[in-house]
């Protein structure tokens, strides 16, 4: 059974940080390309950051609104995937979900609520 399993959400303050894990079964992890998609409330699907399945250096991408202050990473020993958010503004408030993609295949978590709120 594919299972993609998100963690570390939370309540933080405007400035503060957050690590999100995404825990990966079910599938050759290493072979699937992984990115962040959040949703904010009342809005539609926004694509976070992405990270490609290579091996010794993976590529990485990002929306500009998170720029500079967020950073994807994998460890495919440990089937998981990172997002570190540092400077958390209120605008990222949002169900963060972790997806996986290779070639047709494609696996959605059940997302983790991140708010940004003094």
């Amino acid at each position: 059974e594919v299972q993609l399993v998100e963690s570390g959400g939370g309540l933080v303050q405007p400035g503060g940080s957050l690590r999100l894990s995404c825990a990966a079964s079910g599938f050759t992890f290493s072979r699937y390309a992984m990115s962040w998609v959040r949703q904010a409330p009342g809005k539609g699907l926004e694509w976070v950051s992405a990270i490609n399945s290579g091996g010794g250096g993976s590529s990485t991408s990002y929306a500009d609104s998170v720029k500079g202050r967020f950073t994807i990473s994998r460890d495919n020993a440990k089937n998981t995937v990172y997002l570190q958010m540092n400077s958390l503004k209120p605008e990222d408030t949002a169900v963060y979900y972790c997806t996986a993609q290779y070639i047709l295949y494609s696996y959605w978590g059940q997302g983790t609520q991140v708010t940004v709120s003094s």
